[in-house]
Order: structure tokens, then sequence, then C-alpha cells
């Protein structure tokens, strides 16, 4: 099993979708033993309201989060950058030239982008969700637990 990072950053195009949501996963599943925070390449107006619905289908209060950027970041140092999108992926990369931190894109679908009805909406949001919630336990097993 490999250690956990003491600081990690998720990001994507706009962070108010899905760096957002794995922030919340990562806490709830690490609470403060990991430094755990997100950011997008531009700046989202605001969290997108089926990010806040399907996170609290799981205990995941997210009407604290604020978009930001790279560049709103308060801290400049992580162990690892998890990039969910190519764009992000790209500034990640100029990013940790001057870090030694690794970055990893786990290229993930924008829900945002789903038409059809609210139900349907709903569901895009909810399969992005649980993909993130098995990454994330995949890649950070919780010591003594075993997470599929």
């Amino acid at each position: 099993m490999s250690e956990l990072p003491s600081a990690i950053l998720f990001c994507c195009t706009m962070n108010a979708i899905r760096s957002p949501m794995a922030e919340g996963i990562m806490k709830l599943l690490h609470g403060r033993q990991i430094y755990v925070d997100s950011c997008g390449v531009r700046l989202g107006q605001e969290l997108d309201g089926f990010v806040m619905e399907v996170m609290d289908e799981i205990g995941i209060d997210m009407s604290k989060h604020k978009p930001k950027t790279f560049d709103q970041l308060e801290d400049s140092f992580y162990d690892r950058i998890i990039t969910l999108s190519p764009e992000a992926h790209h500034h990640a990369l100029e990013m940790a030239a001057y870090m030694d931190c690794d970055v990893t894109l786990w290229n993930t679908f924008d829900p945002s982008l789903e038409t059809g009805s609210r139900e349907q909406r709903l569901e895009a949001y909810r399969t992005v969700r649980d993909q993130l919630m098995t990454q994330i336990k995949r890649a950070f097993p919780r010591h003594g637990m075993v997470d599929v």
C-alpha cells in the first residue's frame, strides 16, 4: 500500500463541478489527514446546483465551496496534482515544473454537457461522483480498510 500524500490538488476547467466533487470526497474519506484543495483553469461563477444535490445524497455539504483558479490558490506545494480535464492537465504540468510532485490525468466527463430531463442530468452527475469515489478509494485507500 502506498503512503498517502500530505497535500493534494484536484483541478478541472472551472472548479464548479468535477474538482470540487473530488475535493469533497477526499475530505470525506481522509478528513484532516491530508491537505486537500481544488481549482480550475478559468473561474466558474458558482458551484453547480446539481453538484450540491448529488453530493448531499452521500452526506457531503458543498455549500461553502467557492470556485477559484490556479492563480488564487493559497498554497503552492502539493505532493500530488490530479487533473480531471485535459485543459487543467496542461496548466498543472506548467505549475509542477517548479516543484517535485506527481501530476496525473483522470480525464473525467463534464456532466454539465448532458442534455435531457432533470433526472437524466442528475444521473450524469451521480455517475461522475461515483466514478470519482471509486478512483479516489483505489488511489488513496484508507489505512486498515479495503475499499473497492
